[in-house]
């Protein structure tokens, strides 16, 4: 664990949240099962596999350890999580976790929920992508598909978006994104529907068209959407939604389907559509296999 103990030394422990550690990137052999991520005031370490009782120990101890040595002034609340046979077991090992639990990124708040499962309220590693919706959206009118808590929304709407329409099937999510709103002083100029997207394009099109559409879909989430059989679907939508000149991001977070799939779902089912460039990924998340790590691609109409 000598990656992950190096990362959390080196750490410059800040109001932001952040990904320390990305084992999953492969750069660290013998680590690849192990993330640290940091929602101010918690340090959560997850595990991809389980670990019996003495390795996990021998972990969270090396782990309390370094962060005394390396950050004595700040209190430890440790999580520790796993994941494995399609279970996540979450525990707090020390310290306490806050409830509500608001952290900070790139200058807006959110609220997340770290003992609730794998889905803590912000994907950290989208953190690029937020940033660049909040740079590109003064005077838009943006269209956030599969919203979940609506993160891509406050950044829109912190970077001067004329109106923001959210929409996901999770009603929870949804009440989050609300929350998040809230939180950033951002109660006028967004739409929230907790609706099916396929059942749902007339609605859309009555709200449109669209400066920016941003697309984030679950890459496997049976009943709701199959990147390998549903983005297509989605795509075929998506032009006659937008403004001219209007511009879409693309995201897929799955490491079996390649930037190649996506560009290649474009190119055969919505050609109007012109790729205009990768957005990469913040430096943490780098991977022994950019093809294997988060893709978000910007087209244009």
């Amino acid at each position: 664990m000598k990656g992950l103990l190096a990362a959390i030394s080196q750490a410059k422990i800040t109001d932001n949240a952040e990904r320390l550690f990305h084992g999953r990137g492969g750069l660290f052999s013998g680590e690849e099962h192990l993330l640290a991520d940091w929602f101010k005031p918690v340090l959560l370490i997850t595990s991809f596999k389980e670990l019996d009782e003495a390795a996990k120990q021998q972990l969270l101890d090396a782990v309390a350890e370094q962060w005394k040595l390396s950050h004595d002034d700040v209190a430890l609340n440790l999580v520790f999580q796993y994941r494995a046979g399609g279970q996540t077991i979450t525990e707090v090992i020390c310290g306490e976790v806050p409830e509500p639990h608001v952290i900070t990124e790139n200058g807006a708040q959110f609220e997340v929920h770290l003992l609730r499962g794998q889905n803590h309220g912000l994907f950290l590693d989208m953190v690029n992508g937020r940033k660049w919706v909040k740079q590109h959206s003064q005077g838009a009118n943006v269209l956030n598909l599969f919203s979940y808590t609506c993160g891509f929304s406050v950044m829109a709407l912190q970077g001067g978006a004329k109106q923001v329409v959210n929409m996901d099937m999770s009603k929870g999510a949804l009440s989050i994104g609300k929350r998040n709103h809230l939180l950033n002083g951002l109660d006028a100029n967004a739409r929230f529907f907790g609706h099916d997207i396929f059942k749902s394009w007339g609605k859309l099109t009555k709200l449109g068209p669209y400066d920016l559409i941003i697309a984030d879909p679950p890459s496997n989430q049976k009943g709701s959407f199959v990147a390998t059989k549903d983005y297509q679907r989605l795509l075929k939508r998506l032009p006659s939604l937008l403004a001219p000149n209007g511009e879409v991001l693309l995201c897929l977070n799955a490491p079996e389907l390649s930037c190649d799939f996506l560009m290649q779902q474009v190119e055969q089912t919505a050609p109007e559509l012109r790729f205009i460039e990768r957005l990469s990924n913040a430096e943490i998340f780098k991977d022994i296999d950019e093809q294997k790590s988060l893709k978000v691609l910007r087209y244009k109409l």
